[in-house]
């Protein structure tokens, strides 16, 4: 008799297998629009863009986040934080982008929407990055720039961001130094990005729901 052996062994905490449980668990959740009810905890969230700003157009028809981040509770990064203490992280960090969507002529808040998964502290970090390989958002890998905060006084010696350069507006990003790049290029630069890397979102797309 003959016995085949597998060419590998399914290890459930390889970081591919995370990152598509974790992607399963956040396309699972229920899409809303922007700005966000208030809502506690802390984890990791989505943001889509459905406008018709000519550098996304890619983004919008195929309905992949513009944007992945985190928000963690207090206390995480030295240890014993409590997702019951998180109170309102998730809830804060939406309401930081709101401000910054609305602070710029060049968008729309009705054209967001977003997503967000609560985790335990432990898992958000990782679930971040993880999803940000997977999905390759625009503002996280082309655009930078849309979650600086202010810098504050003394510190506005560095350059404005590309997406401050894209979407100027911002007060605070105004006070930073002006950089070579244009609007123009960055937009160009936008459009020129792998287009097969955006639609392809590597393993998961907002779509394939159906198949879980």
């Amino acid at each position: 008799m003959c016995v085949l052996s597998p060419k590998s062994t399914y290890n459930p905490l390889d970081k591919k297998n995370l990152g598509e449980s974790i992607a399963r668990a956040l396309l699972a959740q229920p899409i809303h629009l922007l700005p966000p009810r208030l809502f506690s905890g802390a984890g990791i969230y989505a943001i889509y863009y459905g406008g018709d700003f000519p550098a996304y157009r890619v983004v919008a028809e195929a309905n992949v986040p513009i944007y992945v981040g985190k928000a963690v509770p207090t206390g995480s990064r030295k240890g014993g934080a409590d997702l019951r203490a998180a109170k309102t992280v998730v809830y804060r960090r939406l309401m930081d982008h709101v401000e910054s969507i609305q602070a710029v002529p060049s968008l729309q808040l009705s054209d967001f929407t977003y997503r967000a998964l609560l985790l335990e502290d432990i898992w958000i970090p990782l679930g971040e990055s993880l999803l940000i390989d997977m999905f390759t958002p625009v503002w996280n890998c082309v655009v930078d720039g849309f979650g600086n905060h202010d810098p504050g006084a003394g510190r506005y010696n560095q350059q404005r961001s590309p997406w401050d350069v894209l979407h100027p507006g911002r007060p605070w990003a105004e006070k930073c130094q002006a950089t070579r790049l244009t609007p123009g290029v960055v937009a160009a630069q936008t459009q020129q990005a792998d287009r097969e890397t955006i639609l392809q979102s590597k393993t998961l797309r907002s779509h394939d729901l159906a198949l879980f």
